[in-house]
C-alpha cells in the first residue's frame, strides 16, 4: 500500500511520531511539504470539532488524502481545562513553557492532580469522512522532568508508569500515548481498506 497522507500540521515532531507508527509504504506529509502555509483556524468547541476543520481546510484547498488531529489535556481538578484549548492555554504567547506554568500554578496546593490526554482525528479520505479517539489517564506532577517530548509532556505522568511523558523515549511514548491509541485505530482502519 503505497500512499502519501498529508498530516495537517506544521509541526515536525509530531509527523515524526506518527511517521514512525505507519507501516511500510505510507509516506505522511506535513503542510510544509505540499506548500501550506495558513494558520488554520481551530475555533470549534471540541477536539474532533477542530480535526475535522483542520482536515476539510487542507482536502477542500489541496485536493489530497490528509488527517488532522487535535489535542486535549484534561484535569478532573480544573474542570477538563485546558482541554481543546491547550496548545493556546496561557493566551498570546502560545509557548509549552507558559502553558504548563499556567496549569501548575492553577494546581498549586491542589491534592487531586488526575488528567488525561486525549487526542481526536479526522481522516479525509476518497470524499469519505472518519473520525477516531485515543486517550491515556495519569496526573499532573507538581514539577517538570524530562527533556523529551512536547507540550505538556513533562508535566504529564501516565498511569502506572512511574515517570512523565518527556522521560520517555520516542518509541516509548508511541508504545502508551493516547496520540498513539488514536493512530493505532486509524493505521488499523487503512490497513483493512487497502
Amino acid at each position: 500500500m503505497d500512499m502519501n497522507l498529508v498530516f495537517a500540521t506544521q509541526n515536525r515532531n509530531k509527523a515524526l511520531e506518527i511517521q514512525a507508527l505507519m507501516p511500510q509504504g505510507i509516506t505522511i506529509q506535513t503542510l510544509s511539504d505540499i506548500g501550506c502555509t495558513t494558520d488554520i483556524p481551530e475555533d470549534a468547541d471540541t477536539l474532533h470539532g477542530n480535526a475535522e476543520l483542520k482536515a476539510k481546510f487542507v482536502a477542500d484547498n489541496y485536493n489530497v488524502a490528509c488527517f488532522a488531529d487535535d489535542t486535549g489535556l484534561e484535569i478532573e481538578a480544573l474542570d477538563m481545562r485546558p482541554g481543546v484549548y491547550s496548545a493556546r492555554y496561557a493566551g498570546a504567547q502560545r509557548s509549552d513553557e507558559a502553558n504548563i506554568q499556567k496549569v501548575l500554578t492553577e494546581l498549586e496546593g491542589n491534592k487531586n492532580r488526575k488528567a488525561q490526554f486525549r487526542t481526536a482525528i479526522c481522516l479525509m479520505i476518497h470524499g469519505e469522512t472518519y473520525h477516531f479517539e485515543g486517550k491515556v489517564e495519569g496526573a499532573i506532577r507538581t514539577e517538570k522532568a524530562g527533556a523529551e517530548g512536547f507540550g505538556y509532556d513533562p508535566v504529564f505522568e501516565p498511569e502506572g508508569c512511574g515517570i512523565t511523558f518527556a522521560e520517555m523515549s520516542r518509541e516509548e511514548k508511541n508504545k502508551r500515548s493516547h496520540r498513539a491509541r488514536a493512530f493505532e485505530k486509524m493505521i488499523a482502519f487503512l490497513r483493512e481498506r487497502k
